[in-house]
């Protein structure tokens, strides 16, 4: 194999693959990147077994071949090095790859190619194409939502619904739930499935740029293909709860704030709350809302009142205010509305306002007022 490229170029390659190379390989190889080349196409491939990326960039390919080298090692070369064209050798009969620079020359040794796990066939069923925009959206507003509780298996990842003229993102971890539908889409797809939240996340980290991102799906895995960018993702086998059974729908006290406002004194509130159970009391009143937190255990306790909107009756509702810390910090309004109905049902956070052929909706349950 022989090949020259630009470090900055290939670099910006490895730092996306490096991030599916799992801390704690169940084999060696998976600390490896796949390198492929043909012409003058460099195709890189790496896998932790269940989330595989494919990538392929241009080079001045002078030697077809087919390697495994360590990644990380790879990839922490290329950061040290300074943009310039550098150059990668390996002979046929050498199990080293000699990387030249302007100034240096590197020995990095080579794996068993043949040992790289086999990857995922696209068996392809149904597809779907959507702006890269949404799908970061649908990612970014749900991924936080998700559970790590391995026996609740389909509520550690993001629930992803196609349909005719929609796709929805939803998250839960039966304390809170986030859903996200997106209505601009035309397709005759009808199908679901439920990506896992650390595949999704180097799905989020591995989209740029303002075009589409294709979704190719079967019963047992999903292809996201973005640019020359691919990622398979292994699909969590198991049924997604019945969230629409569980959104409240009759809420008839209604409060409208500052998102900042609320997010801000939440922040500083919080720190006086039990550790244990980081429960903030709401004080709704007309115009006005307190919140209040205490931990007896320490005599800490604090307050601070807001100005607001508040329609309905007089009520003190109590929440865990990590919860309400993460909404609020995905939201991205200038105002939200927590809409209730009593102290011991689910209630509703949403953005004052929607963009077009958009809906938010985050559902978060109270706690007992201790």
């Amino acid at each position: 194999m022989k090949f020259s490229v630009s470090s900055s170029d290939f670099l910006k390659k490895t730092v996306i693959a490096s991030s599916v190379i799992p801390s704690n390989p169940m084999m060696p190889i998976l600390e490896d990147f796949l390198l492929e080349l043909n012409g003058n196409e460099l195709r890189l491939t790496v896998s932790d077994l269940e989330t595989t990326i494919y990538s392929t960039l241009d080079v001045q390919g002078e030697e077809d071949g087919k390697i495994a080298v360590r990644g990380k090692i790879l990839s922490d070369t290329l950061k040290a090095i300074p943009d310039q064209p550098v150059q990668f050798i390996k002979e046929e009969d050498s199990n080293v790859l000699v990387i030249l620079t302007n100034n240096g020359e590197y020995k990095l040794a080579c794996d068993d190619f043949e040992e790289f796990p086999e990857i995922p066939n696209a068996q392809i069923s149904q597809s779907v194409e959507i702006p890269i925009g949404i799908m970061k959206k649908g990612i970014e507003n749900t991924l936080f939502a998700t559970s790590n509780d391995e026996m609740r298996q389909a509520m550690m990842g993001v629930f992803i619904k196609v349909e005719e003229d929609k796709i929805t993102f939803v998250a839960t971890d039966a304390h809170k739930l986030v859903k996200y539908t997106f209505w601009d889409i035309h397709t005759n797809v009808d199908g679901s499935m439920i990506i896992p939240k650390k595949s999704l996340a180097l799905v989020n980290l591995a989209l740029d740029g303002n075009g589409s991102v294709v979704i190719n799906f079967s019963n047992s895995h999903v292809f996201i293909q973005s640019g020359n960018t691919e990622i398979a993702c292994r699909l969590i086998d198991a049924t997604f709860p019945n969230y629409n059974g569980v959104i409240p729908t009759n809420n008839q006290n209604i409060l409208t704030i500052d998102r900042k406002s609320l997010l801000n004194s939440l922040k500083r509130i919080s720190i006086y709350a039990n550790k244990s159970t980081n429960q903030i009391v709401l004080d709704l009143k007309n115009d006005k809302i307190e919140i209040q937190a205490q931990d007896l255990d320490y005599s800490n306790e604090a307050h601070e009142s807001l100005p607001c909107q508040y329609s309905g009756d007089e009520m003190q509702i109590a929440y865990n205010s990590k919860f309400l810390i993460e909404m609020l910090g995905v939201l991205n309004s200038e105002e939200v509305m927590l809409e209730m109905s009593t102290p011991n049902r689910a209630s509703l956070l949403l953005p004052s306002s929607n963009a077009k052929d958009e809906d938010l909706l985050m559902l978060v349950m109270p706690v007992m007022v201790k």
